[in-house]
Protein backbone atom coordinates (compact mmCIF):
# COMPACT_ATOMS: atom_id res chain seq x y z
CA UNK A 1 0.00 0.00 0.00
CA UNK A 2 1.29 3.32 -0.79
CA UNK A 3 0.65 7.08 0.45
CA UNK A 4 1.44 10.38 0.68
CA UNK A 5 2.59 10.58 3.97
CA UNK A 6 2.97 7.48 6.19
CA UNK A 7 2.00 7.40 10.67
CA UNK A 8 3.00 4.87 12.19
CA UNK A 9 1.61 4.97 15.85
CA UNK A 10 -1.84 6.56 16.57
CA UNK A 11 -1.45 7.78 19.85
CA UNK A 12 -2.50 11.73 20.01
CA UNK A 13 1.35 12.68 18.24
CA UNK A 14 -0.07 9.74 15.02
CA UNK A 15 -3.76 11.19 15.02
CA UNK A 16 -2.54 15.38 15.38
CA UNK A 17 0.12 14.23 12.53
CA UNK A 18 -2.44 12.48 10.16
CA UNK A 19 -4.94 15.69 10.85
CA UNK A 20 -2.67 18.04 9.62
CA UNK A 21 -1.33 16.23 6.46
CA UNK A 22 -4.77 15.55 5.68
CA UNK A 23 -5.81 19.29 6.25
CA UNK A 24 -2.84 20.06 3.88
CA UNK A 25 -4.61 18.09 0.94
CA UNK A 26 -2.44 14.76 1.43
CA UNK A 27 -3.28 11.05 1.82
CA UNK A 28 -2.59 9.09 4.59
CA UNK A 29 -2.27 5.63 6.30
CA UNK A 30 -2.20 5.80 10.16
CA UNK A 31 -1.77 2.47 11.49
CA UNK A 32 -2.20 1.48 15.89
CA UNK A 33 -1.33 -1.71 17.10
CA UNK A 34 -4.14 -1.36 19.88
CA UNK A 35 -8.16 -1.31 19.59
CA UNK A 36 -8.54 2.78 20.46
CA UNK A 37 -6.74 5.48 18.82
CA UNK A 38 -5.77 7.86 20.95
CA UNK A 39 -2.59 6.65 23.07
CA UNK A 40 -1.91 8.27 26.68
CA UNK A 41 -5.62 9.22 26.66
CA UNK A 42 -7.57 6.41 25.51
CA UNK A 43 -5.57 3.14 25.50
CA UNK A 44 -3.27 4.14 28.13
CA UNK A 45 -6.44 6.07 30.16
CA UNK A 46 -4.34 9.30 31.62
CA UNK A 47 -6.78 12.00 31.90
CA UNK A 48 -4.69 14.63 30.55
CA UNK A 49 -1.63 16.68 31.83
CA UNK A 50 -1.84 20.10 31.20
CA UNK A 51 -0.24 23.74 32.13
CA UNK A 52 -1.91 26.30 34.23
CA UNK A 53 -3.27 28.43 31.23
CA UNK A 54 -4.68 25.65 28.90
CA UNK A 55 -7.86 26.93 29.09
CA UNK A 56 -6.69 30.69 27.53
CA UNK A 57 -3.47 29.69 25.17
CA UNK A 58 -0.47 27.55 25.04
CA UNK A 59 -1.47 24.90 22.83
CA UNK A 60 -2.68 24.45 19.36
CA UNK A 61 -6.31 25.42 17.62
CA UNK A 62 -6.65 21.40 16.57
CA UNK A 63 -5.60 20.40 20.36
CA UNK A 64 -8.48 23.18 21.60
CA UNK A 65 -10.86 21.87 19.12
CA UNK A 66 -10.40 18.26 20.80
CA UNK A 67 -10.77 19.54 24.57
CA UNK A 68 -13.99 21.59 23.31
CA UNK A 69 -15.40 18.37 21.54
CA UNK A 70 -15.19 16.42 24.84
CA UNK A 71 -16.92 19.21 26.53
CA UNK A 72 -19.61 19.26 24.21
CA UNK A 73 -19.88 15.67 23.58
CA UNK A 74 -21.03 15.22 27.54
CA UNK A 75 -23.10 18.22 27.54
CA UNK A 76 -25.39 16.59 24.24
CA UNK A 77 -25.04 12.94 25.30
CA UNK A 78 -24.90 13.13 29.55
CA UNK A 79 -27.95 13.51 31.91
CA UNK A 80 -25.59 16.67 33.74
CA UNK A 81 -27.18 19.08 36.27
CA UNK A 82 -28.26 22.32 34.56
CA UNK A 83 -25.48 24.20 36.50
CA UNK A 84 -22.54 21.81 34.99
CA UNK A 85 -24.16 21.88 31.82
CA UNK A 86 -23.58 25.95 32.15
CA UNK A 87 -19.89 25.69 33.29
CA UNK A 88 -17.89 26.80 31.04
CA UNK A 89 -14.35 25.38 32.01
CA UNK A 90 -16.44 21.90 32.42
CA UNK A 91 -14.60 19.43 34.34
CA UNK A 92 -16.57 15.94 33.82
CA UNK A 93 -14.06 14.23 36.95
CA UNK A 94 -13.62 17.08 39.00
CA UNK A 95 -9.78 15.75 39.32
CA UNK A 96 -7.49 18.30 40.54
CA UNK A 97 -4.64 16.82 38.38
CA UNK A 98 -6.26 18.83 34.93
CA UNK A 99 -9.52 21.03 34.21
CA UNK A 100 -10.32 18.27 32.15
CA UNK A 101 -10.80 14.62 33.67
CA UNK A 102 -13.08 12.82 31.50
CA UNK A 103 -13.83 9.03 30.54
CA UNK A 104 -11.26 7.30 28.14
CA UNK A 105 -14.12 6.59 25.39
CA UNK A 106 -15.18 9.99 25.00
CA UNK A 107 -11.97 11.35 24.06
CA UNK A 108 -11.94 8.02 21.58
CA UNK A 109 -15.74 9.16 20.22
CA UNK A 110 -14.21 12.51 19.90
CA UNK A 111 -11.08 11.11 17.98
CA UNK A 112 -12.72 9.42 15.57
CA UNK A 113 -15.10 11.89 14.73
CA UNK A 114 -12.17 14.84 13.59
CA UNK A 115 -10.87 11.43 11.07
CA UNK A 116 -14.53 10.95 10.52
CA UNK A 117 -14.41 12.51 6.99
CA UNK A 118 -11.12 11.58 5.82
CA UNK A 119 -11.65 7.97 6.20
CA UNK A 120 -15.02 8.23 4.26
CA UNK A 121 -13.00 10.14 1.64
CA UNK A 122 -11.01 7.51 1.54
CA UNK A 123 -8.29 9.80 1.88
CA UNK A 124 -7.08 8.35 5.29
CA UNK A 125 -6.68 4.86 5.65
CA UNK A 126 -6.64 3.42 9.60
CA UNK A 127 -4.90 0.17 10.04
CA UNK A 128 -5.84 -1.71 13.37
CA UNK A 129 -4.52 -3.03 14.96
CA UNK A 130 -0.68 -2.93 13.25
CA UNK A 131 2.53 -3.10 14.43
CA UNK A 132 5.63 -2.36 12.79
CA UNK A 133 7.88 -5.32 12.46
CA UNK A 134 10.66 -4.15 9.93
CA UNK A 135 11.51 -1.29 7.66
CA UNK A 136 13.75 -1.24 3.90
CA UNK A 137 16.31 1.39 3.59
CA UNK A 138 18.33 2.91 0.59
CA UNK A 139 21.22 5.00 2.33
CA UNK A 140 19.56 7.73 4.31
CA UNK A 141 15.86 7.22 3.65
CA UNK A 142 13.73 4.63 4.45
CA UNK A 143 11.88 3.21 1.64
CA UNK A 144 8.81 1.00 3.53
CA UNK A 145 7.27 -0.16 6.59
CA UNK A 146 6.52 -3.51 7.17
CA UNK A 147 3.17 -4.05 9.84
CA UNK A 148 1.69 -7.10 11.28
CA UNK A 149 -1.74 -7.60 12.43
CA UNK A 150 -1.61 -8.61 16.38
CA UNK A 151 -3.95 -11.17 16.05
CA UNK A 152 -3.82 -12.44 12.22
CA UNK A 153 -0.14 -11.91 12.17
CA UNK A 154 -0.90 -10.62 8.60
CA UNK A 155 1.97 -8.61 7.02
CA UNK A 156 1.47 -5.19 4.57
CA UNK A 157 3.99 -3.72 3.08
CA UNK A 158 3.45 0.33 3.34
CA UNK A 159 5.56 3.25 1.29
CA UNK A 160 5.90 6.88 1.24
CA UNK A 161 7.82 9.86 0.83
CA UNK A 162 7.34 10.41 4.11
CA UNK A 163 7.17 8.44 7.49
CA UNK A 164 6.56 9.53 10.91
CA UNK A 165 7.32 7.35 14.20
CA UNK A 166 4.13 7.90 16.33
CA UNK A 167 4.74 5.32 18.35
CA UNK A 168 5.16 5.22 21.40
CA UNK A 169 8.63 3.55 22.18
CA UNK A 170 10.21 4.84 18.75
CA UNK A 171 9.55 1.68 17.42
CA UNK A 172 10.75 2.74 14.00
CA UNK A 173 14.13 3.78 14.86
CA UNK A 174 16.08 0.84 15.43
CA UNK A 175 14.17 -1.24 12.67
CA UNK A 176 14.91 1.82 9.68
CA UNK A 177 18.48 2.28 12.13
CA UNK A 178 18.01 5.46 12.61
CA UNK A 179 20.71 6.70 15.74
CA UNK A 180 19.00 7.36 18.72
CA UNK A 181 19.47 7.44 22.22
CA UNK A 182 17.91 5.80 25.40
CA UNK A 183 18.26 6.40 29.06
CA UNK A 184 20.51 8.83 31.10
CA UNK A 185 22.70 10.85 29.11
CA UNK A 186 26.22 11.87 30.98
CA UNK A 187 26.26 15.37 32.22
CA UNK A 188 29.67 15.52 30.35
CA UNK A 189 27.26 14.65 26.84
CA UNK A 190 24.76 17.48 27.96
CA UNK A 191 26.07 19.78 30.50
CA UNK A 192 22.87 18.95 32.54
CA UNK A 193 22.66 19.94 36.41
CA UNK A 194 20.41 16.83 36.86
CA UNK A 195 22.79 14.60 35.18
CA UNK A 196 24.57 11.62 36.09
CA UNK A 197 28.16 11.46 35.43
CA UNK A 198 27.80 8.93 33.17
CA UNK A 199 25.19 7.42 30.70
CA UNK A 200 23.23 5.19 31.90
CA UNK A 201 21.08 4.10 28.80
CA UNK A 202 18.91 1.24 30.71
CA UNK A 203 17.88 3.99 33.24
CA UNK A 204 14.11 5.26 32.08
CA UNK A 205 11.41 6.24 33.89
CA UNK A 206 8.94 3.83 35.42
CA UNK A 207 6.16 2.63 33.05
CA UNK A 208 2.08 2.02 34.52
CA UNK A 209 -0.95 -0.01 33.54
CA UNK A 210 -3.90 2.88 34.69
CA UNK A 211 -7.20 0.98 35.79
CA UNK A 212 -10.50 2.91 36.84
CA UNK A 213 -12.45 2.20 39.98
CA UNK A 214 -16.26 2.80 41.32
CA UNK A 215 -17.20 2.48 45.27
CA UNK A 216 -20.64 0.52 45.64
CA UNK A 217 -22.44 -1.28 48.04
CA UNK A 218 -21.29 -4.99 48.52
CA UNK A 219 -18.42 -7.28 47.89
CA UNK A 220 -16.06 -6.52 45.11
CA UNK A 221 -13.16 -8.28 46.14
CA UNK A 222 -11.59 -10.37 42.95
CA UNK A 223 -8.74 -13.09 43.30
CA UNK A 224 -5.55 -12.20 44.85
CA UNK A 225 -2.92 -12.03 42.25
CA UNK A 226 -0.53 -14.99 42.27
CA UNK A 227 2.87 -12.67 43.39
CA UNK A 228 0.37 -10.30 45.72
CA UNK A 229 2.94 -10.99 48.68
CA UNK A 230 5.52 -9.97 47.12
CA UNK A 231 4.44 -6.51 46.35
CA UNK A 232 2.91 -6.58 49.30
CA UNK A 233 6.18 -6.69 51.32
CA UNK A 234 8.09 -4.22 48.42
CA UNK A 235 9.57 -1.41 49.77
CA UNK A 236 11.64 0.69 47.59
CA UNK A 237 14.67 2.35 49.28
CA UNK A 238 13.45 5.78 49.04
CA UNK A 239 9.87 5.46 49.71
CA UNK A 240 9.98 5.71 53.28
CA UNK A 241 7.51 2.73 53.60
CA UNK A 242 6.29 -0.18 51.15
CA UNK A 243 5.61 0.43 47.77
CA UNK A 244 1.67 -0.26 48.79
CA UNK A 245 0.83 2.18 51.52
CA UNK A 246 -0.54 5.22 51.70
CA UNK A 247 3.03 6.63 52.04
CA UNK A 248 5.15 7.99 48.74
CA UNK A 249 7.76 10.55 48.03
CA UNK A 250 6.76 14.25 47.54
CA UNK A 251 7.95 14.38 43.95
CA UNK A 252 9.19 18.36 44.33
CA UNK A 253 10.84 17.74 47.98
CA UNK A 254 11.92 14.21 47.98
CA UNK A 255 10.17 13.98 51.73
CA UNK A 256 8.27 11.78 52.26
CA UNK A 257 4.51 12.09 52.33
CA UNK A 258 1.01 10.88 53.47
CA UNK A 259 -1.37 11.04 50.80
CA UNK A 260 -5.71 10.05 51.63
CA UNK A 261 -8.32 8.12 50.35
CA UNK A 262 -11.96 8.84 50.63
CA UNK A 263 -14.19 7.36 48.29
CA UNK A 264 -17.01 9.08 46.97
CA UNK A 265 -16.47 12.39 49.11
CA UNK A 266 -19.52 14.63 49.14
CA UNK A 267 -17.74 17.55 47.62
CA UNK A 268 -19.04 20.07 44.75
CA UNK A 269 -17.31 19.62 41.78
CA UNK A 270 -17.95 22.89 40.25
CA UNK A 271 -15.68 24.34 43.39
CA UNK A 272 -12.56 22.03 42.46
CA UNK A 273 -9.85 24.21 40.79
CA UNK A 274 -7.11 22.27 38.97
CA UNK A 275 -4.04 24.30 38.92
CA UNK A 276 -0.40 22.38 39.34
CA UNK A 277 0.82 25.82 40.11
CA UNK A 278 -0.84 25.61 43.22
CA UNK A 279 -0.44 21.77 44.23
CA UNK A 280 0.19 18.68 42.62
CA UNK A 281 -3.47 17.47 43.22
CA UNK A 282 -2.50 14.07 44.85
CA UNK A 283 -2.71 14.20 48.62
CA UNK A 284 -6.47 12.66 48.31
CA UNK A 285 -6.19 10.07 45.63
CA UNK A 286 -9.60 9.71 45.03
CA UNK A 287 -10.05 12.84 43.33
CA UNK A 288 -6.64 13.12 42.18
CA UNK A 289 -7.49 11.68 38.82
CA UNK A 290 -10.93 11.25 39.23
CA UNK A 291 -12.72 10.93 35.99
CA UNK A 292 -16.20 11.18 36.34
CA UNK A 293 -17.73 13.10 39.40
CA UNK A 294 -21.26 12.01 40.52
CA UNK A 295 -22.76 15.25 41.47
CA UNK A 296 -22.39 16.71 38.45
CA UNK A 297 -24.85 14.58 37.02
CA UNK A 298 -28.57 13.82 37.95
CA UNK A 299 -29.29 12.36 40.78
CA UNK A 300 -29.12 8.02 40.28
CA UNK A 301 -27.25 8.78 37.38
CA UNK A 302 -24.15 7.29 38.64
CA UNK A 303 -24.07 5.17 41.99
CA UNK A 304 -20.33 6.35 42.57
CA UNK A 305 -17.13 8.79 41.42
CA UNK A 306 -15.48 6.62 38.94
CA UNK A 307 -11.35 7.34 39.65
CA UNK A 308 -9.24 6.91 37.48
CA UNK A 309 -5.37 5.21 39.19
CA UNK A 310 -2.66 6.14 37.79
CA UNK A 311 -0.74 6.85 41.65
CA UNK A 312 2.96 6.36 42.44
CA UNK A 313 2.15 2.77 43.80
CA UNK A 314 1.65 1.32 40.26
CA UNK A 315 4.94 3.19 39.08
CA UNK A 316 7.12 -0.35 37.78
CA UNK A 317 10.87 0.22 37.95
CA UNK A 318 12.12 -2.90 38.63
CA UNK A 319 13.18 -3.15 34.61
CA UNK A 320 13.18 -1.37 31.35
CA UNK A 321 11.10 -2.49 28.41
CA UNK A 322 13.06 -0.76 25.60
CA UNK A 323 15.78 -2.46 24.07
CA UNK A 324 15.84 -5.45 26.80
CA UNK A 325 15.41 -9.29 25.78
CA UNK A 326 12.81 -9.88 28.91
CA UNK A 327 10.60 -6.40 28.30
CA UNK A 328 7.86 -9.32 28.12
CA UNK A 329 8.42 -10.33 31.96
CA UNK A 330 8.77 -6.12 32.58
CA UNK A 331 5.22 -5.36 31.29
CA UNK A 332 3.67 -8.75 33.15
CA UNK A 333 5.00 -7.81 36.47
CA UNK A 334 3.78 -4.22 35.57
CA UNK A 335 0.61 -5.64 35.34
CA UNK A 336 0.73 -7.44 38.13
CA UNK A 337 1.65 -4.60 40.01
CA UNK A 338 -1.41 -2.84 39.19
CA UNK A 339 -3.67 -5.81 40.15
CA UNK A 340 -1.70 -6.37 43.08
CA UNK A 341 -2.52 -2.73 44.43
CA UNK A 342 -6.33 -2.72 43.36
CA UNK A 343 -6.31 -6.05 45.72
CA UNK A 344 -4.64 -3.88 48.54
CA UNK A 345 -7.08 -1.54 48.16
CA UNK A 346 -10.13 -3.75 48.26
CA UNK A 347 -8.31 -5.88 51.23
CA UNK A 348 -5.49 -4.38 53.42
CA UNK A 349 -5.82 -0.70 52.27
CA UNK A 350 -6.04 1.13 55.85
CA UNK A 351 -9.38 3.25 56.32
CA UNK A 352 -10.10 6.24 57.75
CA UNK A 353 -12.10 4.50 60.45
CA UNK A 354 -9.53 2.39 61.60
CA UNK A 355 -10.45 -0.55 59.55
CA UNK A 356 -8.65 -2.09 56.48
CA UNK A 357 -10.11 -2.54 52.85
CA UNK A 358 -12.28 -0.88 50.54
CA UNK A 359 -14.40 -4.21 49.60
CA UNK A 360 -16.81 -1.73 47.59
CA UNK A 361 -14.41 -0.83 44.84
CA UNK A 362 -15.44 -1.83 41.56
CA UNK A 363 -12.41 -2.99 38.78
CA UNK A 364 -14.58 -0.84 35.46
CA UNK A 365 -12.44 -2.23 32.44
CA UNK A 366 -15.82 -1.38 30.36
CA UNK A 367 -14.42 2.28 30.85
CA UNK A 368 -10.98 1.27 29.56
CA UNK A 369 -11.94 -1.06 27.03
CA UNK A 370 -10.02 -4.68 28.35
CA UNK A 371 -11.59 -7.40 29.64
CA UNK A 372 -9.20 -7.85 32.38
CA UNK A 373 -10.11 -4.31 33.54
CA UNK A 374 -6.63 -2.62 33.39
CA UNK A 375 -5.79 -0.11 30.81
CA UNK A 376 -5.52 -1.83 27.20
CA UNK A 377 -1.60 -0.32 26.80
CA UNK A 378 1.32 0.12 29.49
CA UNK A 379 1.52 4.76 30.01
CA UNK A 380 5.00 4.35 28.45
CA UNK A 381 6.68 7.98 29.99
CA UNK A 382 10.28 7.66 27.91
CA UNK A 383 10.79 6.91 24.76
CA UNK A 384 13.52 6.02 22.53
CA UNK A 385 14.53 9.30 21.26
CA UNK A 386 16.43 10.61 18.05
CA UNK A 387 19.96 12.07 17.51
CA UNK A 388 19.03 15.33 16.48
CA UNK A 389 20.24 18.40 14.68
CA UNK A 390 19.34 19.67 17.86
CA UNK A 391 18.76 18.81 21.21
CA UNK A 392 16.54 20.18 24.62
CA UNK A 393 18.99 20.16 28.08
CA UNK A 394 18.10 21.05 31.18
CA UNK A 395 19.14 24.53 30.95
CA UNK A 396 17.55 25.90 27.96
CA UNK A 397 14.16 25.51 30.13
CA UNK A 398 14.79 25.26 33.99
CA UNK A 399 13.84 28.12 36.29
CA UNK A 400 16.91 27.55 38.22
CA UNK A 401 19.25 27.94 35.65
CA UNK A 402 17.41 30.55 33.27
CA UNK A 403 15.78 32.50 36.19
CA UNK A 404 13.76 35.46 34.83
CA UNK A 405 14.37 35.83 31.08
CA UNK A 406 13.00 32.19 30.61
CA UNK A 407 13.61 29.43 28.19
CA UNK A 408 15.53 29.56 25.00
CA UNK A 409 14.25 31.10 22.17
CA UNK A 410 14.49 28.91 19.41
CA UNK A 411 14.33 31.12 16.09
CA UNK A 412 13.02 27.44 14.97
CA UNK A 413 9.99 27.22 16.73
CA UNK A 414 7.27 25.02 15.42
CA UNK A 415 5.48 25.12 18.49
CA UNK A 416 5.15 25.51 22.43
CA UNK A 417 4.23 23.60 25.61
CA UNK A 418 4.69 23.69 29.33
CA UNK A 419 4.85 21.60 32.46
CA UNK A 420 7.39 20.74 34.49
CA UNK A 421 10.25 18.77 34.17
CA UNK A 422 8.28 15.79 35.70
CA UNK A 423 10.39 12.00 36.16
CA UNK A 424 8.89 9.44 37.66
CA UNK A 425 11.12 6.93 39.82
CA UNK A 426 13.16 5.12 37.29
CA UNK A 427 14.66 1.51 36.57
CA UNK A 428 18.28 2.91 37.60
CA UNK A 429 17.22 3.40 41.19
CA UNK A 430 16.66 6.59 41.15
CA UNK A 431 14.10 8.68 43.20
CA UNK A 432 11.97 11.28 41.75
CA UNK A 433 13.63 14.18 39.59
CA UNK A 434 11.05 17.16 39.58
CA UNK A 435 12.51 20.74 38.02
CA UNK A 436 10.50 24.03 38.03
CA UNK A 437 10.19 24.74 34.00
CA UNK A 438 9.49 27.71 32.13
CA UNK A 439 7.01 27.83 29.56
CA UNK A 440 9.32 26.69 26.49
CA UNK A 441 9.27 26.13 22.06
CA UNK A 442 9.45 23.36 20.35
CA UNK A 443 12.53 23.67 17.84
CA UNK A 444 12.28 22.24 14.52
CA UNK A 445 15.71 21.07 14.92
CA UNK A 446 14.76 18.51 17.54
CA UNK A 447 12.26 16.51 15.20
CA UNK A 448 15.08 16.49 12.44
CA UNK A 449 17.41 13.15 12.97
CA UNK A 450 21.01 13.81 12.36
CA UNK A 451 21.61 11.17 9.34
CA UNK A 452 17.93 9.83 8.05
CA UNK A 453 16.19 12.48 5.80
CA UNK A 454 12.70 11.35 5.38
CA UNK A 455 12.18 9.69 8.88
CA UNK A 456 10.19 12.14 11.06
CA UNK A 457 9.44 12.04 15.35
CA UNK A 458 5.86 12.52 15.96
CA UNK A 459 5.54 11.34 19.50
CA UNK A 460 8.02 11.75 22.90
CA UNK A 461 11.28 10.23 20.50
CA UNK A 462 12.06 13.70 19.45
CA UNK A 463 15.51 15.01 20.39
CA UNK A 464 14.76 15.64 23.88
CA UNK A 465 17.41 14.57 26.91
CA UNK A 466 16.00 11.74 29.59
CA UNK A 467 15.46 15.04 31.68
CA UNK A 468 13.41 17.23 29.49
CA UNK A 469 11.83 14.31 28.05
CA UNK A 470 10.25 14.70 31.58
CA UNK A 471 8.75 18.05 29.90
CA UNK A 472 7.78 17.24 26.17
CA UNK A 473 5.90 13.47 26.82
CA UNK A 474 2.73 15.49 28.13
CA UNK A 475 -0.45 15.58 26.43
CA UNK A 476 -0.91 18.65 24.39
CA UNK A 477 2.87 19.13 23.87
CA UNK A 478 3.22 15.53 22.11
CA UNK A 479 -0.13 16.59 20.21
CA UNK A 480 1.61 20.14 18.38
CA UNK A 481 4.75 17.86 18.25
CA UNK A 482 3.17 15.12 15.61
CA UNK A 483 1.04 17.90 14.42
CA UNK A 484 4.26 20.07 13.33
CA UNK A 485 5.44 17.05 11.88
CA UNK A 486 2.98 15.84 9.51
CA UNK A 487 2.46 19.67 8.66
CA UNK A 488 6.47 19.37 7.65
CA UNK A 489 5.74 16.49 5.67
CA UNK A 490 3.28 17.94 3.94
CA UNK A 491 4.63 20.98 3.07
CA UNK A 492 8.27 19.24 1.79
CA UNK A 493 6.08 17.80 -0.79
CA UNK A 494 4.26 20.79 -1.44
CA UNK A 495 7.68 22.37 -1.92
CA UNK A 496 9.96 19.48 -3.19
CA UNK A 497 12.26 20.34 -0.45
CA UNK A 498 13.62 17.96 2.58
CA UNK A 499 13.27 18.88 6.27
CA UNK A 500 16.88 19.77 6.76
CA UNK A 501 16.69 22.03 4.50
CA UNK A 502 13.75 23.76 5.72
CA UNK A 503 15.78 24.47 9.22
CA UNK A 504 18.63 25.65 7.31
CA UNK A 505 16.90 27.82 4.74
CA UNK A 506 15.56 31.00 6.15
CA UNK A 507 12.79 31.62 3.40
CA UNK A 508 11.62 27.78 3.60
CA UNK A 509 11.58 28.01 7.41
CA UNK A 510 9.87 31.51 7.22
CA UNK A 511 7.28 29.95 5.23
CA UNK A 512 6.65 26.68 6.95
CA UNK A 513 6.05 29.01 10.29
CA UNK A 514 3.90 31.27 8.61
CA UNK A 515 1.89 27.63 7.09
CA UNK A 516 1.61 26.75 10.58
CA UNK A 517 0.56 30.19 12.17
CA UNK A 518 -2.26 29.97 9.77
CA UNK A 519 -3.41 26.87 11.46
CA UNK A 520 -3.43 27.94 14.84
CA UNK A 521 -0.18 26.87 16.01
CA UNK A 522 1.46 29.02 18.59
CA UNK A 523 4.96 29.39 18.32
CA UNK A 524 5.70 31.95 20.69
CA UNK A 525 4.68 32.55 24.61
CA UNK A 526 2.92 35.64 25.97
CA UNK A 527 4.74 37.16 29.14
CA UNK A 528 4.06 34.54 31.52
CA UNK A 529 6.51 32.73 34.44
CA UNK A 530 7.41 29.05 34.99
CA UNK A 531 6.82 27.31 38.10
Amino acid sequence: MHTDVLVIGGGLGGVAAALAALRAGRSVILTEEFDWLGGQLTSQAVPPDEHSWVEQFGVTASYRTLRNGIRDYYRRHYPLTEASRAAVEFNPGAGYVSRLCHEPRVALAVLESMLAPYRASRRLQVLQPYQPVAADTDGDRVTAVTVQHRDTEERLTLTAPYILDATETGELLPLTGTEYVTGFEAQGETGEPSAPAEAQPLNMQAVSYCFAVDHVDGDQVGDKPANYAFWRNYQPSFWGDRLLSWTAPNPRTLESSQRTFTPNPDDDPLAVVADQRRTGGDTNLWTFRRIAARRHFVPGAYESDICLVNWPMIDYFEGPVIDVPDAAKHLAAARELSQSVLYWLQTEAPRPDGGTGFSGLRLRGDLVGSADGLAQAPYIRESRRIKAEYTIVEQDLSVAVRGAQGAVEYDDSVGIGMYRIDLHPSTGGDNYIDVASSPFRIPLGALVPQRVENLLPANKNLGTTHITNGCYRLHPVEWNIGESAGALAAFCLDRGTAPRAVRNTPALLAEFQDRLVAQGIELAWPSVTGY
